[in-house]
């Protein structure tokens, strides 16, 4: 009844206005009236629509909040590889458990190269997935040794938390620490995890100690162990007052009893220590803590989570992963307390707004963003590894590499476990995935075409140590120098190049094990046996004095002889010139003519490239033509050009040359204990020391020192202050060497000479 009464209602105000308006507003008065139904009816729709995408962004929400992806790193040894080994096979990755430099010869899941097995460490960041409870965890096991840092800095670039592995003997080492400010660099939330406990000596307090005064953490222990050493058996969980033990062959039944009595006192000051630390950084605690209300289990890990997230507490637990005990604990601290995607901000740059800061939602609705933070080769091709921040991905989908502006179509799309993969059809914002026949370089980001943004550039560092590299035999160049192009595309740290004048290939990275693993790939993977050497350091020469010269070259052997003569002098530049050489033609008259000029220039230039005293570039230096002398048919450009090289070599010992040397200016970062024995060791070095500042508990050091000097200097560093310095260097300047150095210099030259 009210439809029909509406519906009449509206032929009548149709018909009233038809009849009263012109044509033309008729038509447009239909049209309002037709607008207001589509409306009413496009309202109805709209709000279905709107249902749908909030069901459908809910259904996002509830998988994205089940999403981690965690790194797990730490010093060298540590036990960071056996302990993804264990989360593997709890998780049921992986059905049996081998070790590290296991008697089995299989070695650890996560080495998949067969250097890592060799020699027990693990040089890539190998990166796989499972899942625990419900949840989906993707795990990153990353190198722990100094040489392989940017392998790290990669990892943590695109995880949202990380396991932050201890020793409980060695408690926090030099590498911790590097880690540790790796992960503040790109604020990552962290958990710590003191493994070892079934070792002599085991001593997870003092751990906690130094993790609170070394890397300054705001920790507390979640966990009390049950007994040390050989009587370690299990572990009371502080959060629900709880002890676990560990049954099984390997580990994997949980039996869960009350606390023992001979450590309860223990567990309940541990715990009131940890309501304590963690009341400090969260308010919603510390109202309960200060009004002394029971605090319930919920409450402490709902405010542990808060305040992990937030960066601003470490929760630490404990266990000994080649024993299989406390892992598991471990992946429910993981679950409990570290961030899912969508609880990470993350940040891109605009580059059609001047590298403006954009916040990604980190939504799968989104445009699609992506980061390339890691190649292999593979038996396929170049396999990348992706971070998608935001959007999804399918296969057979177009991208466009923003870094370099090309289009590319996703072939195949595959979820990486170590050197195994699993072919996947789409993966959406927050997953770590692997791309086939995608030509990019580390750190490049993809988007669908949508919008320009890139993800912020990674720390890159720059390589402290070269070497010269040759291949053995002949037959080898062309793999020598495909195994050099994808190190340099694997690897931001490893940078190859050519020396102009020695025509040496030499390749720089981070440290001595870096180039020794890399020149070790190069005879595996490529079969090219390469030898290694220290590279030829850059010389010059110059003079210090004017000297005259006055040379007469003639020879006669039948037919047209050769004749030239040159007169002139030579003189060192005044400092600060821009040029390096400089001629000049101060000839009066025809003495000499003048389309012989330019082949004289040409012969002293040629003799200025190697003085007679080593052998290397002479620079700064004037010389001046003012005299000469010519024969009308002997004479020739061959002919002055012989009488140039000869007269600079004739007047060169007499303008008192000396060797200029390679001067670089270093700047060193050590903690201040070790002050004394580095600026000694500088002094050792030949180098002066031109500034001294204090930054915390490390000093900072500036010095001008002979890059001859510095060969192997990240090593003598490293073992001088217990693998905690760290120095970049540049070139400076080129600055005259000693007396004795360059009688020494100019010594081994003759010999060399002497033996060729």
């Amino acid at each position: 009844m009210a439809r029909s009464a509406r519906s009449s209602t509206t032929r009548l105000l149709y018909s009233l206005c038809s009849s009263s308006l012109k044509p033309q507003t008729q038509s447009s008065t239909a049209a309002l009236l037709a607008g207001s139904f589509q409306l009413r009816h496009f309202s109805a729709g709209s709000a279905a629509a709107a249902r749908l995408k909030e069901e459908k962004e809910a259904w996002w929400k509830e998988s994205l909040q089940k999403l981690r992806n965690i790194g797990i790193s730490a010093h060298i040894d540590s036990g960071k590889t056996t302990l993804t080994e264990r989360v593997l096979y709890y998780t049921g990755r992986i059905h049996e458990i081998h070790e590290v430099r296991g008697k089995d010869g299989v070695g650890a899941k996560m080495d998949s190269m067969d250097l890592e097995r060799e020699k027990g460490i693990t040089i890539q960041s190998a990166a796989t997935y499972c899942s625990w409870k419900d949840y989906q965890v993707n795990i990153i096991d990353t190198p722990g040794h100094v040489d392989f840092t940017i392998e790290v800095e990669r990892a943590l670039r695109v995880l949202d938390g990380a396991v932050l592995v201890l020793c409980s003997v060695g408690g926090v080492q030099s590498q911790s620490i590097t880690v540790d400010r790796q992960m503040r660099r790109y604020e990552v939330p962290r958990l710590a995890f003191i493994n070892k406990l079934d070792r002599m000596g085991a001593d997870p307090w003092k751990v906690l100690n130094q993790a609170r005064s070394k890397l300054r953490h705001h920790s507390a222990a979640v966990q009390v162990p049950i007994g040390l050493e050989d009587d370690f058996s299990g572990l009371v969980d502080l959060v629900n007052l709880k002890a676990h033990y560990f049954h099984g062959s390997n580990g994997e039944k949980i039996v869960i009893e009350d606390i023992p009595a001979n450590i309860e006192a223990l567990a309940l000051e541990k715990r009131r220590e940890l309501i304590e630390a963690v009341s400090e950084v969260d308010d919603k605690l510390a109202e309960a803590f200060l009004s002394d209300e029971p605090i319930s289990p919920i409450d402490l890990e709902e405010a542990i989570r808060r305040a992990t997230i937030a960066r601003k507490f470490v929760p630490v637990f404990m266990g000994s992963a080649f024993k299989n005990k406390g892992v598991q604990p471990l992946l429910d601290g993981v679950l409990s307390y570290l961030p899912s995607p969508t609880e990470v901000s993350n940040y891109a740059l605009d580059q059609t707004k001047n590298e403006e800061k954009v916040m990604l939602s980190g939504s799968p609705g989104g445009p699609l963003v992506a980061l390339a933070f890691k190649l292999e080769e593979g038996r396929f091709g170049q396999l990348t590894y992706l971070r998608i921040y935001e959007g999804v991905i399918k296969k057979g989908d177009f991208i466009i590499n923003v870094n370099t502006g090309k289009k590319v179509k996703v072939p195949r799309l595959v979820r990486m476990h170590s050197n195994e993969m699993e072919d996947i059809q789409q993966a959406h914002a927050g997953q770590i995935v692997a791309v086939f026949g995608v030509d990019c370089a580390s750190g490049d980001t993809f988007t669908d075409g949508s919008v320009r943004y890139t993800m912020t550039s990674m720390n890159v560092p720059e390589p402290v140590m070269s070497l010269a590299v040759s291949a053995v035999s002949k037959d080898s160049g062309g793999n020598f120098s495909k195994a050099l192009n994808r190190f340099q595309k694997e690897d931001p740290t490893f940078r190859v190049g050519l020396d102009p004048e020695s025509g040496q290939t030499i390749i720089s990275g981070m440290g001595e094990l870096h180039l020794d693993i890399y020149v070790e790939r190069m005879r595996r993977e490529y079969k090219v046996d390469a030898s290694v050497g220290k590279p030829r350091v850059n010389f010059r020469e110059t003079i210090t004095q004017r000297a005259e010269y006055d040379y007469l070259h003639k020879k006669q052997s039948g037919g047209q002889g050769q004749y030239g003569r040159v007169i002139g002098y030579v003189e060192p530049l005044p400092p600060g010139s821009p040029t390096k050489f400089e001629f000049q033609n101060m000839l009066v008259g025809q003495a000499v003519p003048s389309s012989f000029v330019p082949a004289i220039e040409k012969g002293f230039k040629e003799a200025a490239n190697s003085g007679s005293l080593i052998g290397h570039p002479v620079e700064n230096i004037r010389i001046v033509l003012n005299d000469g002398a010519a024969h009308t048919v002997d004479s020739s450009e061959l002919a002055f050009k012989l009488a140039a090289i000869y007269a600079f070599r004739q007047c060169y010992a007499a303008a008192k040359p000396v060797i200029l040397e390679p001067v670089m200016l270093v700047e060193l970062k050590a903690p201040t204990e070790f002050q004394g024995t580095v600026t000694g060791d500088i002094n050792k070095r030949k180098g002066m020391i031109v500034g001294n500042d204090q930054e915390g508990d490390d000093c900072v050091i500036t010095a001008h020192v002979p890059l001859n000097n510095m060969f192997g200097y990240s090593t003598a560093l490293r073992s001088m202050t217990q693998g905690k310095g760290e120095f970049t260097m540049e070139y400076l300047q080129h600055a005259q060497v000693s007396q004795d150095v360059q009688m020494q210099l100019v010594n081994t030259y003759k010999a060399s000479k002497g033996v060729e």
